[in-house]
């Protein structure tokens, strides 16, 4: 299947690695500019090589950090200034530490707004007037199953991420008549570096195997297993692509079905 997006420009934000970096991966290899973002640049520039030697597509690398309005602007300057536009937004940040209601203070569920929900708001006011002008658009936010089914001791993602579903689909009834599509895709466990980390650490703390550890996260999943990050970038390079001319203001699971709920 022709996605269409062979010229299409994206940015993709927090993707030195993890999620953001298989949606980078995904959407280079379907011929799309990528411009991938991250606050370490060493990571970054790891990140860039390696999927220019894999893609054989050129890769703009800009450090930011989301959650720095001027890092934002600078982001999407940069993009504009060398590609020309910006057709593809996929918001991405990583996610507010653990923890139960008592545990947090003001400053805690402010610097979780502004990574899960400020960053969102302000990458997509700096792409609009590209898209608005070009009358096209794709803008896919990653959140979490939590948006669906919250998770106990995950109180700031639950409400956090929340106001960005909200936030979506209000969009997407303003934005269709520019023909700019908005979603959220909404993963579930991935075995990417950061879950890898949380596995092992379990595993010295408990005496358990890797394997014991990965197993005992994926008993609640109906398929068995935890994901691999490309999967996730699957959606989501379709979600950008010309193929998902019809969905806008949906999330989309992809958690192996562990969500419970029918809605």
């Amino acid at each position: 299947m022709d996605l269409g997006l062979n010229g299409k420009v994206a940015i993709v934000s927090a993707s030195s690695k993890g999620l953001g970096k298989a949606c980078a991966l995904g959407l280079a290899r379907e011929g799309a500019k990528v411009v991938i973002c991250a606050r370490n640049k060493d990571e970054l520039e790891k990140a860039k090589t390696e999927i220019e030697n894999e893609t054989n597509n050129d890769v703009l690398s800009i450090q930011a950090d989301v959650t720095n309005y001027d890092d934002v602007k600078k982001l999407v300057k940069s993009t504009v200034e060398k590609f020309g536009t910006v057709h593809i937004l996929v918001t991405n940040a990583g996610g507010p530490p653990a923890g139960y209601f008592e545990n947090f203070s003001d400053d805690d569920w402010e610097n979780a707004f502004r990574l899960n929900f400020m960053s969102t708001v302000r990458l997509i006011r700096e792409v609009l007037p590209y898209m608005k002008s070009q009358n096209w658009g794709r803008i896919i936010n990653i959140t979490s199953v939590t948006v669906k089914q919250p998770i106990d001791n995950l109180i700031l993602s639950n409400a956090i991420r929340m106001s960005v579903i909200g936030l979506a689909k209000t969009l997407s009834l303003q934005l269709a008549k520019y023909n700019i599509l908005i979603n959220n895709v909404a993963p579930g466990y991935t075995l990417t570096d950061r879950v890898k980390f949380v596995i092992e650490q379990r595993a010295k703390d408990t005496g358990k195997t890797f394997d014991e550890v990965k197993s005992e996260l994926a008993k609640d999943i109906p398929l068995g297993r935890l994901a691999e990050p490309e999967e996730l970038a699957n959606v989501v390079v379709f979600l950008a692509s010309e193929r998902a001319s019809y969905i806008t203001g949906a999330t989309i699971p992809v958690d192996g079905g562990w969500i419970k709920g029918v809605y």
